[in-house]
């Protein structure tokens, strides 16, 4: 697996309230002595599974770098009290991985409302939060807001995530056109977001089997505002590296004139070959 990632506040905002992080979780068994004859059981075997994360903070200068932070730190703690970690997938397991998942963003909405309770002047503050973690083959999503996740396959470029804007909530209903939801004036006005909601807080979580050579991107809408689909699509599938893949995004965005924070994460499987 290789991973790169790049953030940039851009042209014209002061601050960048913009989040990533990308996380490895580690599972080994070494042995240590036996007298067990040679090739009964392995000398050391691991299990990997790597988290990657964008959110995009909103509230003022200081909510929206305050809860985009806060909801990256909250995952790791999450992470850190959570007993048995899942390395292998099954039916079972994958829908235990789900639930966790959706669980994870509820608590992360009621720690963003109980930190603007205690702190007035952040009152207000959100975020959108999107992530990503793999087991294996198997990969889990989780989505709130408008920072979206890509799945690049064979030269295709598959949206795994759907914005919760009211530009798209209006197209979801039939009153603009899908093509039209990008230009729209309602195109930044979240439906959803962490920290906003008094209520449940439901993310949108799926599983998706990955093939060997897919790449996943997280992004937030500094990118996708400024830079259509056709234009990530090219450079996926002509970057080298992951990291020259995240720098050229930024750079398109940023020619485009850079009017938000842009943050980029990639992630590149390679899979050996089941027989």
């Amino acid at each position: 697996m290789e991973v790169a990632a790049q953030t940039d506040r851009g042209l014209v905002r002061a601050n960048n309230e913009d989040v990533y992080l990308t996380l490895r979780g580690h599972r080994a068994l070494e042995v240590l002595g036996t007298n067990l004859p040679a090739g009964h059981v392995p000398p050391r075997s691991e299990e990997d599974g790597h988290v990657l994360l964008v959110a995009d903070g909103m509230g003022g200068p200081v909510g929206g770098e305050v809860a985009s932070r806060l909801v990256a730190t909250a995952l790791v703690q999450f992470a850190l009290d959570t007993p048995d970690w899942i390395m292998r997938t099954g039916t079972w397991e994958g829908d235990a991985i789900l639930d966790r998942t959706a669980r994870y963003y509820r608590e992360a909405n009621a720690a963003l409302q109980d930190h603007a309770a205690a702190n007035p002047v952040l009152a207000g503050m959100g975020t959108t939060l999107t992530l990503a973690h793999n087991r294996g083959r198997d990969l889990f999503v989780g989505h709130v807001g408008d920072s979206r996740a890509y799945l690049f396959r064979g030269g295709d470029l598959i949206r795994l995530t759907r914005d919760h804007t009211y530009a798209q909530h209006l197209a979801d209903m039939g009153i603009i056109a899908e093509d039209q939801v990008m230009a729209h004036r309602l195109r930044h006005v979240l439906t959803r977001a962490v920290g906003q909601s008094a209520h449940r807080m439901e993310a949108d979580v799926q599983q998706v089997r990955l093939d060997d050579g897919d790449q996943v991107l997280l992004c937030t809408d500094g990118l996708t505002g400024a830079v259509d689909d056709a234009g990530i699509r090219a450079v996926l599938g002509g970057a080298g590296t992951a990291g020259d893949a995240c720098r050229d995004l930024v750079d398109r965005a940023l020619a485009e004139g850079g009017k938000d924070n842009v943050t980029v994460v990639l992630a590149r499987y390679r899979f050996v070959r089941e027989s």
